[in-house]
């Protein structure tokens, strides 16, 4: 019998510190810059000053791009516009800096790290580093058969955990996360539409490489056959993981909540982490407070979830690319809210003004007050009085 509880998560996550944000409120309402004149990049500021416990936030200087790797079987209805078993060229790609992932982690000075979880490919033809936590060469087909044994299921959800861990104790402060697979975002759209009660027409996209509409026929039928089989197993979350989701899936939802038990913040990109991300909130309510939502990539099944987690996107620039790099786009805009919470002057404190009279009049008849001396012996009046005698 399987030892993973997933419901220790409701336990173990807590939400960011509220009296912490309760404070950096405070402290944007003295800053120079007037409340709201910032937008968003507020709200941001607030949110990273809670997920950080810290007022003033602390600049994000060591953020990191995490990419689950795998392929998937239900590829082979020709789904995707890639061939099945093909998600290893992309791999391949990002570690030799050819895709806009590299390009951007460059420019940005971001360190990218792949996990290969499910690839269709020898293990000896990449890394050690990048395929040590594998599980099994390709998930399962969705459609007719379960994407991962249950032993399966649980050691990726135990290696996406894993490796949010490596990343907390490393020192990373923020993960953008991502994925590298093909015939994911049908996976993605199961999950989806399962766990939003929905049909499949409504979440069945595009994917990162625009299908035709004959493809886009095939993957709805395939999201509708494999959502048949995703309903029975709804009330348990690794098991739903198991019977339509796949390895990298399942890794991406261990890694999203214990991110959320070390108080890592994460950016979510794209449909695939979104859908992961579902699933995580349905283990642990609270642990969307550590997740930020990068863009909007066009896929429906991302903003079914995005509005089931009421998780609002930052950019909205029709990026479909996937691989983190709607993640990286998003990056700057969270350090630049950081920046300016920590850097910003608050506005210098007024000294207090004496109290004046409220009317002219009474100013006046002060001031006589003042210049004239008080009646007494040899005053003027007197003397006056003496003179008239």
């Amino acid at each position: 019998m399987s030892s993973l509880n997933l419901d220790d998560f409701t336990d173990l996550i807590e939400r960011p510190d509220g009296g912490v944000r309760r404070d950096a409120e405070a402290r944007r309402e003295r800053l120079a810059v007037p409340p709201g004149s910032l937008g968003r990049l507020d709200d941001l500021g607030e949110w990273l000053a809670a997920a950080q416990a810290a007022v003033p936030v602390r600049p994000i200087e060591r953020p990191r791009v995490v990419l689950f790797a795998g392929d998937h079987k239900i590829a082979e209805l020709g789904v995707s516009a890639r061939a099945a078993g093909s998600a290893v060229e992309l791999v391949r790609e990002v570690l030799e800096g050819g895709r806009p992932v590299s390009v951007l982690a460059r420019r940005l000075g971001v360190p990218v790290r792949v996990v290969d979880m499910a690839l269709d490919c020898d293990p000896a033809s990449l890394p050690e580093g990048v395929v040590r936590h594998r599980v099994r060469r390709g998930s399962g087909r969705i459609d007719v058969e379960d994407a991962l044994s249950p032993e399966e299921a649980e050691a990726a959800f135990r290696a996406g955990t894993a490796v949010a861990d490596e990343e907390a104790d490393s020192g990373t402060d923020l993960v953008v996360l991502g994925d590298l697979s093909v015939g994911g975002t049908t996976a993605a759209g199961v999950l989806v539409a399962a766990l939003c009660g929905t049909d499949a027409s409504v979440v069945t996209g595009r994917g990162g490489l625009a299908i035709d509409d004959l493809a886009w026929m095939r993957k709805c039928a395939a999201i509708r056959d494999a959502l048949r089989r995703a309903r029975p197993v709804l009330g348990d979350q690794l098991q739903l993981l198991a019977t339509v989701g796949g390895a990298d899936l399942t890794a991406m939802t261990g890694f999203l909540l214990q991110a959320a038990v070390r108080k890592l913040p994460v950016v979510l990109d794209g449909v695939v982490a979104s859908a992961c991300a579902l699933v995580g909130q349905r283990v642990a309510f609270r642990a969307p407070d550590w997740w930020l939502a990068a863009h909007d990539s066009g896929e429906p099944a991302q903003a079914k979830a995005l509005d089931r987690m009421a998780l609002e996107p930052l950019l909205a620039h029709g990026v479909t690319v996937g691989e983190g790099t709607g993640g990286l786009l998003a990056l700057p805009l969270v350090q630049a809210a950081a920046a300016l919470a920590a850097e910003l002057p608050e506005r210098p404190e007024r000294p207090e003004r004496p109290e004046r009279p409220e009317r002219a009049e009474d100013a006046e008849d002060a001031e006589d007050a003042e210049r004239q001396p008080e009646a007494g012996p040899g005053t003027e009046p007197e003397q006056e009085a003496a003179q008239e005698r």
